[in-house]
Order: C-alpha cells, then sequence, then structure tokens
C-alpha cells in the first residue's frame, strides 16, 4: 500500500499530477490546494498518499500534509461523500476553514464545492461535528469539540453577535471566528453590541 510520493513533477492536469519517482510515474489526484503547491515547488517533492483499491482499478490521492489526508479520510466517511467530492471540498476549503465551517455549522462555505448541494453539506456538518475530536493543522492543533462546545454553551450575546453580522453580509465561518475571538478576550459578560463592534473591527483589518 502506497502512503507517500517522492520524486519530480512530471506534469499536471486539471484534477491530478503525474509525479516521476525513479523513471515510474505515479498519477496522483489532488486538490487544488495540493496541485498548487506542487506546481510552485521547484525539485523534489513529497506529498501524502491515500490508496483506494477496487476490483476494476487502483487509485491514488495525494495530499499537501497529513492535515488534509485526515480530513479526506474523515470526510468519506459521510455518506454521499465520495473521493472526488472530497477533493472538491479540500480545494475550496483548507483544513483550518473546515474546523471553522463545521464549529459555525456553516453550509454556505460547504456548497461552494462542486457537487455538493444543501442537503449534503448539511449532513456533513451534522455528522463531523459529533465525530471529530482533534485535527492537528500545521503547526497548531485545532481542536474542533472545543470549538462546538463554545458556539453550543456560549452566551447568548455571541450567538446574537454572530447572527448580526452574518446579516450584514458576512460569511457565518468569518463571523464566528471573530466573536468568539472578542467573547474570549472581552469576556463572558460582553454585550452583543461591544462583541460586534470588536468583531467588526477584525474583520475589517483582514479585509
Amino acid at each position: 500500500m502506497i502512503a507517500k510520493l517522492t520524486g519530480l513533477v512530471d506534469s499536471t492536469g486539471e484534477d491530478y499530477v503525474i509525479i516521476d519517482v525513479g523513471g515510474v510515474g505515479y498519477s496522483v489526484f489532488c486538490s487544488i490546494r495540493t496541485l498548487n503547491m506542487l506546481t510552485a515547488a521547484t525539485g523534489t517533492v513529497s506529498v501524502m498518499i491515500e490508496t483506494h483499491v477496487r476490483e476494476d482499478h487502483i487509485h491514488l490521492y495525494g495530499f499537501a500534509d497529513e492535515a488534509e489526508r485526515a480530513w479526506f479520510k474523515l470526510l468519506t466517511t459521510v455518506q454521499g461523500v465520495g473521493a472526488k467530492v472530497c477533493l472538491a471540498i479540500l480545494s475550496v476549503l483548507s483544513p483550518d476553514h473546515l474546523v471553522q465551517a463545521i464549529a459555525a455549522q456553516d453550509q454556505a462555505a460547504v456548497t461552494q464545492a462542486p457537487g455538493v448541494g444543501p442537503k449534503l453539506a448539511t449532513r456533513i456538518l451534522s455528522e463531523l461535528k459529533d465525530k471529530v475530536g482533534g485535527i492537528a493543522l500545521g503547526s497548531t492543533t485545532a481542536t474542533l469539540e472545543g470549538e462546538v462546545a463554545q458556539a453550543e454553551g456560549g452566551n447568548q450575546f455571541a450567538n446574537d453577535a454572530v447572527s448580526a453580522l452574518v446579516n450584514l453580509g458576512y460569511g457565518r465561518s468569518d463571523a464566528f471566528r471573530v466573536v468568539h475571538q472578542a467573547a474570549a478576550k472581552l469576556g463572558a459578560d460582553a454585550s452583543v453590541e461591544v462583541l460586534i463592534k470588536d468583531g467588526l473591527s477584525e474583520l475589517s483589518a483582514h479585509g
């Protein structure tokens, strides 16, 4: 079972890369995120591999890092989410953004991926909220259980502030992130108005 490939990029297509490993070319399906990384690289590259063996084919799926591969494996546990849909989701949402989307139950973020409609997005958000514990994301470890607990058990002021920012046109994931950052900084007694003001300031600074 192939778990990792190290070699040279021979060529790329819309959703795949051919990696030359010692003169043997391996066709590897990837997300746009991983393809962009490989296209920009010079010299030897390494990709994490998930091997799918079927009666009529063997497919290799490649990932820029272990976090992306972990999300691929987790997403495929959801009914109706095959490898192609997984790569589509990972093409529009990085592992960090997936954590935010699931914690915020942000259906709009997930439906950005081709092939993911509102019904499937709702199923993904619901099932993964209960399944995932913690996933390493680069240099940090994002614990989704803590994010979800904050969203569900947090004060009503934070929830109202998130809704207000969404009504102003901001994405639910972004609104969720800045409001809960503000709540952690300002304390549980911070008013809706104060949370909205701080959240708007943060969104404007990075917007």
